[in-house]
This record gives structure tokens, C-alpha cells and sequence, in this order.
């Protein structure tokens, strides 16, 4: 092969290597719970955690959202009371992320959910899958 094209071929693997290299880590980055909870929760819940006593419950402090796992995230699958189920609105990776997230801040010291734990009480619920929803957003 000639010099000029083994060099060439050489600099584009290199440079499709380098492209290759700063997507993956963008992909692997987990979803910010946070961001997410401002987002889709803090409205009603406050940025604090605390709620709005009398419409909305304190996730600060809040023995239910440190409990059991299928029961605080069955709430965010099915909803309850005035709180919609987000099922097909937020995906069990951004759920768990969420869930994670209030389960360790404010305060609250709980182990994290996984996204594959959402996906199977997702499954065991019988709720909608994330993304059949005719709007993609109910609140």
C-alpha cells in the first residue's frame, strides 16, 4: 500500500475511534435523579421535600418513601389519590433514577431502586410501558 493511503486510512480509524469514544460516555452516564425530580416532582413536592401540607405529602422524613420498594414506586406506576401514574410518561431508567434519588436526600437514607426492578413491577402491575402514551406528558 502507498504511504499516502495507509496514513490516511490510519487518520480516519483514528478520528472515527475519537468519535466512537465521546459518544459512549454520554450514553453511560447515568440519568440525574435530581434534575428529573425537579422536573416531573418538585412542583407539588416542593424542592424541599417537605410538600405542601394538606395537598401534597412530605417526601422528606417519609417512612412510605423509604419502605418498600414495589410500593413506593407502584405509586409512580399506578398513581394515587390526586398523584398520576407516570407509567407511560417517565421511563423505568429515569423512575428509578428519580426514586433513587428521593430515597437518599432531605434527609431520607434508603437503598437505591433499579431500573430493572421498575421494569419487572411494571411487568407484575400490568401498567402501560413507557412510550404508549398518546401525550407525552399527563402533568
Amino acid at each position: 500500500m502507498k504511504p499516502v493511503l495507509t496514513t490516511a486510512l490510519m487518520s480516519a480509524a483514528a478520528l472515527a475511534a475519537t468519535a466512537l469514544l465521546a459518544v459512549a460516555p454520554a450514553r453511560a452516564q447515568a440519568p440525574d435523579g435530581k434534575a428529573l425530580f425537579m422536573k416531573n416532582c418538585a412542583a407539588c413536592h416542593q424542592a424541599s421535600g417537605k410538600g405542601i401540607p394538606g395537598a401534597f405529602p412530605a417526601l422528606a422524613g417519609s417512612k412510605f418513601v423509604t419502605g418498600d420498594h414495589a410500593e413506593v414506586a407502584g405509586v409512580l406506576l399506578k398513581g394515587r389519590g390526586g398523584m398520576p401514574d407516570f407509567s407511560e410518561t417517565i421511563s423505568d431508567r429515569d423512575l428509578a433514577a428519580i426514586l433513587t434519588y428521593v430515597r437518599g436526600e432531605w434527609g431520607n437514607k434508603a437503598d437505591a431502586l433499579t431500573e430493572d426492578e421498575i421494569h419487572k413491577l411494571r411487568t407484575a402491575l400490568g401498567v402501560a410501558q413507557f412510550g404508549t402514551a398518546e401525550m407525552s406528558n399527563k402533568h
